[in-house]
């Protein structure tokens, strides 16, 4: 049954069955998004696949925190029913528009969850969130009427089939970031926001940039995990940090997204800057930037690494090391950073 606007269903759960029962009709929304076809539906190729949306949506569900802060950033919390896997509290800002949406789930909700709030679009930041063993793959909401929205920055230039966190078949830029928010933009009518908002995080890229030369500075990226820690490889968020900054990314000889490497290599990696994530969740060991540098100063494989002696550590929300608006914030705290080390030139 098709879920649109104007025939938008309630999804009920009885004995653990989806049932879908007609109900009444919704009004139109009061903001209009350009038409392909001279109403106001809006079709996109996204990652893939043709995605139609009838009408701006009003019951928007957003199942990743990077596309979350985008459509707050838009002014769109009116219009969303739901968020869900954060790593970070809200972006500086938008504390007041996030608190009126309701938060699904702080990591992945269920796809009935997701259901429940009768959202008329979903979007993901990550291809792994819309897939199997997700929150549901792309053709489960559509078949039920739901259309569905991927990060072009998770898609372009990736592969995600792989068991990990996928690889970069070419390096991530920013523009797969500013396509987005021109894209939902476009999606809820709202063009004039969208463009306002690429041109606010292009100048701050160019203000941090200026003038900086890092090219023999050398910087490791960890987001997560003490055990057998993620490191971020040469081309995706940390490599835009890097590639904007001119410097190199010590673990620039892998392409997978995030590897899992040893501490024995990271020590003997040696990079000149440790950027560390500093997250609220709770899903793997040492999610806060606290618990890292406590293992590095006293974990006999990196207790002596330079940068751990010099204490040059830049500590970043995770959401600045994914593919997201907060990347900006991550040229800007690494920049200052070098700047502050004596490390920019």
């Amino acid at each position: 049954m098709h879920l649109t606007r104007t025939t938008r269903c309630s999804v009920l759960l009885l004995s653990g069955a989806l049932l879908l029962s007609a109900c009444g009709s919704g009004d139109s929304s009061g903001t209009s998004g350009k038409s392909d076809a001279g109403g106001n539906a809006v079709s996109l190729d996204n990652c893939g696949q043709k995605v139609t949306v009838e009408n701006p949506p009003k019951r928007a569900v957003s199942l990743n925190q990077g596309t979350t802060e985008i459509m707050l950033s838009l002014g769109l919390a009116d219009r969303m029913v739901g968020t869900a896997t954060w790593t970070d509290p809200v972006l500086k800002g938008l504390q007041k528009a996030g608190a009126k949406v309701p938060r699904l789930a702080d990591n992945q909700p269920s796809f009935e969850k997701v259901l429940e709030t009768e959202p008329d679009f979903v979007a993901s930041s990550f291809a792994s969130t819309l897939g199997k063993g997700g929150v549901a793959p792309r053709e489960k909401f559509e078949e039920l009427g739901v259309p569905t929205y991927l990060s072009p920055s998770d898609c372009q230039g990736k592969d995600n089939t792989g068991a990990s966190d996928g690889e970069r078949t070419r390096p991530l830029a920013m523009d797969s970031v500013y396509q987005e928010v021109l894209e939902l933009a476009r999606v809820f009518g709202v063009e004039e926001r969208g463009r306002k908002l690429v041109t606010q995080l292009k100048n701050r890229v160019s203000k941090a940039t200026s003038g900086i030369d890092a090219e023999d500075t050398t910087i490791l990226y960890w987001f997560a995990n003490q055990e057998s820690p993620y490191m971020a490889g040469c081309c995706g968020a940390p490599g835009v940090v890097t590639n904007e900054l001119g410097a190199k990314n010590v673990f620039d000889d892998t392409k997978q997204e995030w590897p899992q490497v040893s501490w024995e290599t990271v020590a003997d990696r040696n990079p000149d800057v440790l950027v560390i994530g500093d997250l609220v969740r709770e899903q793997e060991t040492a999610e806060t930037a606290e618990k890292k540098i406590e293992f590095l100063e006293s974990n006999a494989a990196t207790k002596n690494m330079d940068a751990v002696k010099e204490k040059r550590y830049v500590l970043l929300s995770g959401q600045a090391m994914n593919p997201s608006i907060r990347t900006v914030e991550g040229v800007e705290k690494v920049a200052a950073a070098l700047r502050e080390y004596g490390l920019a030139g």
